[in-house]
């Protein structure tokens, strides 16, 4: 963790963005696995906090020598934040990493072998278990194509998981300890050649929370560059540690993410009354879910 000037020889080999909102423990139980990180690969490690009012960064500089820590005066989001981060990076290696993930000693090194060992891949991804042990199925899809879209709406990819037509989205047809190609990992961890992303910029800061890594995987795979999934080493993510407290504004981000990926990305491709079937879709599915979360907190506050 030394400081970015360096000579060539110097620089490091993996340069980490931990973007932290309101889960101390959290981060700091992630710190702790980095630090425990084996092998003999150079880690540039940033926090970036987005004004969370538990967080001292001066404490956590002091506990984790050689961290850099940028705070931030309001929630820039997780797009924004983990940009301002690597902006600075000079690793030969990114790594987006939630706060809530924690991995392996020797998860950093293998990802990092991996991609030296093939350099047509652009970006790569370990296996994310949640903490009961299974997988995050969410580490390991494909683009969510309106097709796609369509299946899961309709709990098609649920009922039919073995179906290589149902349950393309989130692969679980796949052996999830096989090694494959897929289209896009989760922003958990997420680890991209610093050339890849000179090559197609960084996250869109548009996306405020949910979709940005997702819209980075389809610019990595639209520039030519192979996205892998590799489970031969893990990290465990607490899925959503932050964001549950969060509920009903965490709804919203995901919903809009949702559209701007599809105006994004396939809008052009599709007839307009695709796209007004797909846009009520969404904001249905959306409205569902709120007044879902709605109806649950009311009825534990009445408890």
């Amino acid at each position: 963790m030394e400081p970015s000037e360096r000579r060539p020889s110097e620089a490091p080999d993996v340069s980490i963005a931990v973007v932290h909102y309101q889960t101390p423990d959290l981060l700091r139980r992630c710190l702790e696995a980095l630090s425990q990180s084996t092998g003999r690969d150079r880690l540039e490690v940033f926090v970036v906090d987005n004004a969370s009012d538990r967080f001292d960064p001066r404490a956590c500089e002091r506990a984790f020598p050689g961290i850099r820590v940028i705070r931030n005066e309001q929630n820039r989001g997780f797009a924004a934040a983990s940009n301002q981060a690597l902006r600075e990076a000079s690793g030969r290696y990114l790594l987006l990493l939630n706060a809530d993930a924690f991995v392996r000693p020797e998860t950093i090194s293998t990802i990092r072998g991996y991609l030296d060992a093939h350099p047509d891949v652009g970006c790569a991804t370990c296996r994310v278990e949640l903490e009961d042990g299974t997988l995050d199925r969410a580490c390991r899809r494909l683009f969510p194509t309106p097709e796609r879209s369509l299946y899961r709406m309709t709990l098609l990819s649920r009922a039919f998981p073995r179906s290589r037509r149902f349950g393309q989205y989130n692969l679980t047809y796949l052996d999830e300890w096989q090694e494959t190609e897929i289209d896009q990992p989760c922003g958990a961890f997420m680890m991209v050649r610093a050339e890849t992303a000179k090559e197609v910029g960084l996250l869109d800061e548009r996306y405020f929370m949910y979709g940005e890594d997702t819209d980075w995987a389809f610019r990595i795979k639209r520039a030519g560059w192979r996205i892998m999934y590799v489970p031969s080493t893990t990290v465990t993510h607490l899925k959503r540690a932050s964001s549950r407290k969060y509920r009903s504004r965490t709804i919203r981000y995901f919903y809009d993410a949702m559209r701007l990926f599809y105006d994004d990305h396939y809008k052009a491709l599709y007839p307009r009354s695709i796209t007004l079937i797909i846009h009520a879709a969404i904001g249905a599915r959306k409205r569902v879910e709120l007044t879902a979360n709605a109806l649950t907190t009311l009825r534990a506050s009445i408890r």
